[in-house]
């Protein structure tokens, strides 16, 4: 196993989503060098969208760097976005370290060390002044922790539906991811049935979904079962409790859209404090800075378990915020979202 010192950068970016990569753009246009990482590929997340999904926000909401994202419809698709960033990653020249993963910081502010492990086993060491993390949610998805959730035919991710044609699905969940997954397997012909704890969908269903997931179910298409909890997976059912009632259901395929925490493994390992009830990393608000000094955090990571407060939408600007506070310039404000505008 070798060990690569590199040269030293000013600011050290964790996570090339599109919100690290527009954090990247903020650096660069200011004169500062940076570099980032990823585990994965670029926008690893986005990769892992199902292959159907549109976006919630229109493209002029998810440009970053002020490079204009053109598509010819109303809504970007997966696989729009995908083109779109790597095109950003090509035309800002944005240097970013694919598959090589940032296994700690250390170090102080102003001489922070990210030892980062490459494909292969390579450890490579980089200095920078800053650090931010951008590590977004997708690599921790939220448990059910029942027994049989580690089996095989168990997904916490949805690509399609196709692998469950003509077979008996569960769909655990009631927000978009759910509604989504359920509506595809249907008409990839699977016998579809979604369970979820609550009496009903969860607020903020894309509009254009709830209608046609309901409609499917009104119609006998897709089954479900409210105030219900799965309790146990097999190879072939699940088990749920409905109100105190016991049940099970066909399933060849489990599907658990439940959401995903944030990943704050590196924050933990920096010494970042993690509020226990919020998930959220102590921060200021205005500067993104966390309480360990020159460790910044940007993107979903910063809303802790609320997904529903920081989209791409205004996580691209989190790279402003942060390059104010080193530039000792005012923070910017912050931006509306759409569902604001919409409500």
């Amino acid at each position: 196993m070798a060990v690569t010192v590199e040269e030293s950068v000013d600011v050290a970016i964790v996570g090339a989503g599109p919100c690290g990569l527009a954090a990247a753009i903020s650096m660069l246009r200011a004169g500062l060098s940076c570099v980032v990482f990823d585990g994965g590929s670029v926008t690893s997340t986005i990769t892992a969208y199902p292959t159907y999904v549109n976006f919630f926000s229109t493209a002029e909401k998810l440009a970053i760097g002020g490079l204009p994202f053109i598509i010819g419809g109303d809504k970007p698709g997966r696989r729009d976005a995908l083109a779109y960033y790597r095109s950003a990653v090509s035309y800002f020249g944005i240097p970013v370290r694919q598959f090589e993963k940032v296994t700690e910081v250390t170090g102080a502010s102003g001489d922070l060390v990210v030892h980062s492990l490459r494909r292969g086993g390579d450890i490579r060491t980089t200095r920078a002044r800053f650090v931010v993390i951008a590590t977004g949610y997708f690599g921790s998805p939220n448990r059910l922790g029942v027994p049989g959730e580690t089996l095989e035919h168990v997904a916490h991710i949805y690509k399609e539906g196709h692998e469950a044609f003509d077979q008996d699905a569960v769909v655990v969940g009631g927000g978009n991811s759910a509604a989504e997954a359920a509506l595809d397997l249907w008409r990839a012909g699977a016998r579809v049935t979604l369970v979820h704890f609550g009496p009903d969908f969860d607020m903020k269903i894309k509009p254009w979904i709830l209608p046609d997931v309901q409609n499917r179910i009104k119609e006998g298409n897709i089954a479900v079962r409210w105030n219900s909890r799965v309790r146990a997976i097999t190879t072939h059912d699940v088990t749920i409790d409905t109100q105190g009632v016991s049940s099970t259901l066909p399933a060849d395929r489990v599907y658990v859209m439940t959401g995903f925490a944030p990943n704050v493994d590196l924050l933990r390992q920096v010494g970042v404090t993690i509020d226990p009830k919020s998930g959220v990393p102590s921060h200021d608000d205005a500067t993104l800075e966390t309480d360990v000094p020159g460790i910044f955090i940007a993107g979903v990571v910063v809303a802790g378990f609320d997904a529903n407060k920081v989209f791409i939408e205004n996580g691209r600007f989190h790279g402003d915020r942060i390059l104010a506070h080193i530039l000792g310039h005012a923070a910017p404000a912050e931006p509306r979202l759409s569902a604001d505008l919409d409500s």
